[in-house]
């Protein structure tokens, strides 16, 4: 064989090399931003269910305060059958202000504030938005690099060869959803 045969098998080579590298890439990043989304699907089934017995704990004490709890109870149905990244992130952004809503009540009510059950409904609240945060914040620079790589050349072309597809951030839209939710009295 010629110099430029083994010229051309080479550049050939380095090429087929490349797209499988990039490719790869690709799926790891997409799995990982898949990953990322299932993290933060956890948390929020996590706080789904402690929804509940929080209303349940300041119901007790705050039996007149049915329209705080039936805004909760909506914006709790309608985050948990929400699709898709936008239409989850306005959905918890409603749920948010509810829950702040919720503590607001319970504010007015001293011995709540003391009930043990209460706290302990606060503490695994405030940890799971800590999870969620966290969760938020994994999936965000996943879909960043993700998109990065969809977005730059040459691995663009590798990406739209097989079909890659840019995904949303899951981002908080508003400076008052943007806020904790407290939780500490």
């Amino acid at each position: 064989m010629s110099t430029l045969t083994w010229i051309i098998v080479i550049v050939v080579a380095a090429i087929i090399f490349w797209i499988v590298a990039t490719y790869n890439r690709l799926v790891s990043l997409k799995n990982r931003t898949e990953e990322g989304w299932s993290d933060i699907d956890v948390q929020l089934k996590r706080r789904y269910d402690l929804i509940p017995n929080l209303m349940e704990t300041v119901k007790g004490y705050a039996k007149h305060e049915e329209g705080v709890f039936s805004k909760v109870t909506e914006a709790r149905t309608s985050a948990m059958s929400a699709q898709g990244v936008e239409a989850k992130g306005k959905a918890e952004n409603m749920l948010t202000g509810a829950l702040k809503s919720l503590f607001a009540v319970a504010e007015a009510y001293p011995d709540l504030k003391a009930s043990v059950n209460f706290a302990k409904l606060q503490d695994e609240l405030s940890d799971t938005e800590n999870k969620i945060q966290a969760s938020r914040r994994f999936y965000n620079g996943m879909v960043r690099d993700l998109n990065t790589m969809l977005e730059t050349f040459p691995s663009n072309i590798v990406g739209n060869m097989f079909k890659f597809a840019k995904r949303e951030f899951f981002e908080i839209e508003n400076e008052a959803a943007k806020q904790n939710v407290k939780v500490e009295f």
